[in-house]
């Protein structure tokens, strides 16, 4: 089955508000002309406003959250909801990143939790799973990121699965310049797929399997041209537009 393939662009804490709204209409601008792909773009938090108010109307071109919290509202100092990120018109939210479990604690269970609460309100998850380096050099790649995947899976009903992405970062390849190899994150993601397929049945070939972890222009296509790789998340090379609009290119072609 043909998946349209998401390239998404993860800003972390990079970009002032002028630069965020300076560099998404150059990209804007530059997916005038490019066709068969989605594009996405996760901001800093307090530009989310300005980059929605400044890709509106695009269809080509959405914006995500970085991140999101389960409850829809009540007494949780700091955090923000699946209603007010639609609200400001925000398409995607990337949840579980590997910097968010790091930094900030954040548990399988409580991905699985975000992933339901961004469904139920309407916006699309992007589920991170990844290993660290000392979890692949044990042999326990497929451990890790089926415990993970798993906990998406529970969240996520069959008829829901079509709106699911899942991004298939190794926390090794995230900013150090080490790329997992196409075939390394071919066979994650045919895994990935066989654990989707054994809950969704045929549902699973509608998910989109993203590819994280130091992707640039120079290894987009090669990591693209793989089977169950239906994208990237991205994170330095999305900060400057045409190395962005390079990658979407790629992933078009």
């Amino acid at each position: 089955m043909s998946r349209t393939p998401f390239i998404c662009g993860n800003w972390k804490l990079n970009h002032s508000l002028a630069a965020t709204t300076e560099v998404l209409t150059a990209i804007r601008r530059g997916l005038a002309d490019v066709d068969g792909v989605e594009a996405g773009i996760a901001p800093v938090t307090t530009c989310l406003a300005s980059a929605c108010d400044a890709t509106s109307g695009e269809t080509k071109l959405g914006i995500a959250a970085q991140n999101v919290f389960w409850a829809d509202k009540g007494a949780y100092t700091g955090e923000w909801s699946v209603a007010h990120l639609k609200e400001l018109g925000c398409t995607y939210a990337i949840i579980g990143h590997s910097e968010r479990r790091q930094y900030f604690n954040e548990t399988d269970e409580g991905v699985g939790k975000k992933v339901r609460a961004t469904l139920d309100g309407g916006l699309v998850p992007i589920a991170c799973v990844g290993e660290l380096l000392e979890e692949r050099e044990a042999g326990k790649t497929m451990d890790v990121v089926h415990r993970q995947v798993q906990a998406i899976i529970d969240n996520v009903k069959a008829d829901e699965a079509a709106t699911l992405v899942i991004a298939y970062e190794p926390v090794w390849a995230i900013g150090t310049g080490k790329t997992a190899t196409a075939a390394q994150a071919q066979e994650v993601h045919a895994a990935i797929r066989g654990q989707l397929r054994e809950a969704y049945g045929d549902e699973a070939d509608n998910v989109r399997i993203q590819y994280g972890g130091s992707v640039k222009p120079a290894n987009a296509a090669e990591l693209l041209s793989e089977a169950d790789v239906d994208g990237a998340l991205v994170g330095g090379a999305s900060l400057d537009a045409d190395s962005f609009l390079a990658i979407v290119k790629a992933a078009a072609n």
